[in-house]
Formats: structure tokens, sequence, C-alpha cells
């Protein structure tokens, strides 16, 4: 039985290329600034007056900056990869139809979750108070939790695939990594919004 033999980590990713250390702050700042952002604007309003009063165009102008933000994250990375060693993995015949897929699948947990959850409910509008009437159920969240995070790192790792860069696949591990810390203070907080307007209802009702 052949034994398959993995190269040393040092072969495989290249710490000493500055892209690469530039792709990670990239990626780890996106979120960062979103939700310092995001719970700001929650507690004083701050985008908001900018715009007058508008929670809509504060909402919008804040959509912008983390799309924009999202375009040049992605372009720093195939950046990255472009300087790191490359490394079949697996055979080519097979990594490039797989890549595909995990990209196309990656690409389709991203767009229906921000088509069921609408601009503002995507770019946490909530936090600007613009509340759904109802939590989303519907596809892909009746079946991930966090279909836009998990179709997110999907991508990266079908790039690393795409392109031969073991490095790749090294960046979306720690992709899912900052994505689930997020969460962590993202889920509740919201949650936090909601249960307070719920609470808010019930006392207007009695």
């Amino acid at each position: 039985m052949t034994s398959v033999r993995i190269p040393p980590f040092e072969s495989l990713v290249d710490i000493d290329q500055k892209s690469l250390w530039v792709a990670l702050a990239s990626i780890a700042f996106n979120p960062t600034y979103w939700n310092i952002v995001a719970r700001n604007e929650h507690r004083n309003k701050t985008i908001t007056k900018i715009f007058g009063g508008n929670a809509y165009y504060g909402c919008y102008a804040l959509a912008f900056t983390i799309f924009s933000l999202g375009i040049i994250r992605d372009v720093l990375y195939r950046k990255a990869l472009e300087n790191q060693p490359y490394y079949e993995l697996i055979d080519p015949a097979i990594a490039k139809p797989l890549a595909v897929a995990l990209f196309v699948a990656g690409q389709i947990l991203v767009v229906s979750s921000t088509w069921a959850l609408g601009l503002t409910g995507t770019y946490l509008g909530d936090y600007f108070g613009i509340l759904m009437d109802h939590r989303v159920e519907g596809f892909p969240f009746n079946i991930l939790a966090d279909p836009m995070y998990d179709g997110s790192t999907i991508c990266f790792a079908a790039t690393a695939l795409w392109y031969g860069r073991p490095a790749g696949l090294f960046i979306t591990a720690f992709v899912y990594i900052v994505y689930g810390f997020a969460l962590h203070f993202e889920g509740p907080f919201t949650d936090e919004i909601y249960s307070a307007r719920a609470k808010v209802k019930e006392e207007k009702t009695e």
C-alpha cells in the first residue's frame, strides 16, 4: 500500500510573503469593522444623523462600504494566492470541476441569502432600527443557520482548489475562524434587538 507523503507546512505556505498577511488582515478587518460601526449605530445613530435622520440612507451607505471592502478583500486574496507555492493536493482533473461546483454552491448560498433577507436585512438594517417582520426560515436558512458566511467560506476554498494553492486552504480556515468569532458577537446582539422589540409590543398590548 502506497502512502501519501504530505510536504512540510513551510513548503506549502510561504509565510514570508507580505501579501499573505495583508490578505489575512483584510479578512479580519471586515467583520470587525461592520460589527463596531453597526453597534455604534444602534447606540448612537451616528450614520443616520449624517444622513439627516434617514435610517435607510444610512444603511445603504454602510452596505456600500461593506460590499466595497468585500471586493478589496477578494482582490487581496487572489493576489496572495499568486505569490504562494503551487501544489497539486488532488488531481487537477478532479480539482477544477470540484472547485467550480463548490464556488457555484457557495454563490448560491450567498445570493439566495441576500435575496431572502433583502438589502437592509443583509446589511445590518436591524442595527438602524429597520427590523424584519418575521424570522426568515425559507431557503437557504432552512438548511444552514448562517448560509451567507458558510457560502463565502466555501468560495474561498473553491478558489484555493482552482489555483492549486494550499495556502488558500490555510486562509480559508482563518476565514472560518474569523466568521465564527464574528457570529459569536452578532447573533446574541441581534437576538437582543428583536427581543427588545417583542417586549415593547407586549407592553403596548397589555
